[in-house]
């Protein structure tokens, strides 16, 4: 299996921390964002939409969108399952990792925040405060569904990783990037430093990536 990938890309992210997670041999493809890569032909035609992540089988069936991904390495490598056997508390997992999906990331990936700069001309500073009003937003939501859940947990939804601190752990590394103020949220912070404990979060972070050097 390839993953392409990006270091600095939170969907790739999530699904390098699955991959670890679930112990499956893969090998990193790197698709340099900044250097245009994803924009090639070559790339476009595993990935029309010229993001990151995608992923090629060994039989050479391509799937694209880390949402995707997860569910087929969900159901294809059942060990150390990512969602619960409870239907409501897989709705309830399902419920956050769409606030993040959906609600969160869209709008402060990358290609967003270089629309905002090289075609509206946003300042850097405004960029900044648009970057932490979703997040801040967002994660506000969140905290509250955690508290709520289960306070005394380990991790975000329980005492095992599940598929919300996949999520979670990639966007609040990019909350820390950008000097979002994480003190309002400390269920949020307690997962994610709990996760970044394991071996899987580790090795999955962008600074340990090959190309994060490049």
């Amino acid at each position: 299996m390839k993953l392409f990938t990006y270091f600095r890309s939170s969907a790739a992210y999530r699904v390098r921390i699955a991959l670890n997670l679930k112990g499956i041999t893969h090998q990193l493809v790197a698709v340099n964002l900044l250097k245009g890569q994803h924009l090639s032909e070559t790339y476009k035609a595993l990935q029309p939409q010229g993001l990151v992540p995608c992923i090629q089988l060994e039989s050479g069936e391509v799937i694209t969108q880390s949402g995707a991904i997860l569910a087929y390495i969900e159901a294809k490598y059942p060990q150390h399952s990512l969602m619960p056997e409870d239907l409501m508390d897989a709705v309830k997992v399902r419920s956050i990792v769409d606030m993040i999906a959906c609600d969160i990331h869209p709008v402060n990936n990358l290609r967003v925040l270089k629309y905002l700069s090289n075609e509206l001309a946003i300042e850097d500073e405004q960029k900044q405060q648009w970057y932490r009003h979703w997040i801040e937003q967002g994660f506000e939501a969140i905290e509250r569904l955690l508290a709520a859940e289960n306070t005394q947990s380990v991790f975000a939804m329980g005492d095992q990783v599940t598929m919300v601190d996949v999520y979670l752990v990639p966007q609040v590394y990019n909350a820390l990037r950008f000097k979002v103020d994480m003190q309002a949220y400390p269920r949020i912070m307690r997962a994610y430093q709990a996760c970044n404990d394991l071996d899987a979060f580790i090795q999955a972070a962008p600074e340990n990536q090959p190309d994060s050097t490049l």
